[in-house]
């Protein structure tokens, strides 16, 4: 499905009109795959339109481009502002944002540093990643034949878009064998994660996540889930887990900005309990709503978005310098 247009994406310091975002076919992460990005969610809570973890988020994005030798020509706080301005001025609530950097025109050739460095935000309306009714229903999954990158291959920990070409040959692989998700195996062929989630499973009232050195990349909701667990009395378990631990699973779900906490209800055909979401995922989801849905955040995890008719001198000044004005 084609994404529903807003009126602007800001890039390069300025908001410009959707169909005025474009880049030089010769760009070099066109050629080269040196792009780095985030996937970030807002969403329309009691309390107003907020964005989940967004310093989180554009902390992880500046460490993934740290990996590849390259600057982020802007501080995080000018991201974060420009997130912000970005959703007043298309007037949204709940949405998907993707910051975006990435080497531009420049020069020809592997090596990156005769490019710019480009950097982008957009933000449109985007429902369910894995169906509108995969929350309650849950979700389907294969392990797939493609094995997760290894660490000394390509660096997992970064957001990077090159990492990706792996992801689709995973989730490709799962859509037409008729799954919603595949799941990889690590270089060891123990659990690593989704094409684009992160992997928990329960045993014994116990959650089980593969750690770091699993290829995997260092999830903001896996995070999240990590910290829910621990205040509902879960204990959560970081270690190598093998994929026979999957069919024996009690509960299962995956975790994502754009999967959420998604609960699994089978794996290769196999069910995951009976079959339903369980009692741990369910107290995990419910915490999860909370805060998103109701805005309740001890945490300090939202962004509070307030309409574009209630903005501050100090942030006009801001957008106008944004709009480099």
């Amino acid at each position: 499905m084609t994404l529903p247009k807003t009126r602007y994406i800001w890039m390069n310091g300025r908001f410009v009109s959707w169909d005025k975002a474009q880049v030089h076919v010769l760009s070099h992460a066109l050629h080269y795959g040196s792009s780095w990005f985030e996937g970030i969610r807002a969403y329309k809570t009691r309390r107003g339109t907020a964005i989940f973890r967004l310093r989180d988020h554009l902390q992880r994005l500046s460490d993934s481009c740290k990996i590849y030798y390259t600057e982020i020509p802007y501080s995080i706080e000018a991201l974060e502002q420009a997130t912000v301005e970005l959703l007043r001025r298309n007037q949204l609530d709940a949405c998907y944002i993707r910051p975006v950097v990435f080497r531009g025109y420049g020069e020809m050739g592997v090596t990156p540093f005769g490019c710019p460095v480009e950097v982008a935000i957009a933000a449109w309306k985007w429902g369910r990643y894995l169906g509108k009714d995969s929350l309650d229903s849950g979700v389907d999954v294969c392990i797939s034949s493609w094995m997760r990158l290894h660490g000394n291959t390509l660096p997992t920990v970064a957001k990077a878009a090159a990492n990706y070409m792996n992801s689709q040959l995973v989730r490709i692989e799962a859509l037409r064998h008729g799954y919603d998700e595949g799941i990889t195996l690590d270089a060891h062929g123990n659990l690593s994660e989704g094409s684009g989630e992160n992997v928990f499973l329960v045993r014994d009232g116990v959650l089980y996540t593969p750690p770091v050195a699993a290829s995997i990349l260092p999830g903001i909701t896996r995070a999240t889930v990590f910290q829910l667990a621990r205040d509902a009395g879960i204990p959560v378990v970081e270690q190598v887990i093998p994929r026979a631990m999957l069919y024996v699973a009690d509960e299962m779900f995956l975790t994502g900005t754009a999967a959420e906490i998604t609960p699994v209800r089978s794996v290769d055909r196999i069910p995951i309990g009976n079959g339903k979401t369980g009692p741990v995922t369910r107290a995990i989801i419910e915490r999860f709503l909370a805060v998103v849905r109701d805005g309740n955040d001890p945490y300090g995890w939202l962004t509070f978005v307030q309409p574009l008719r209630k903005r501050s001198s100090k942030v006009q000044r801001t957008t106008q310098s944004l709009d480099g004005k």
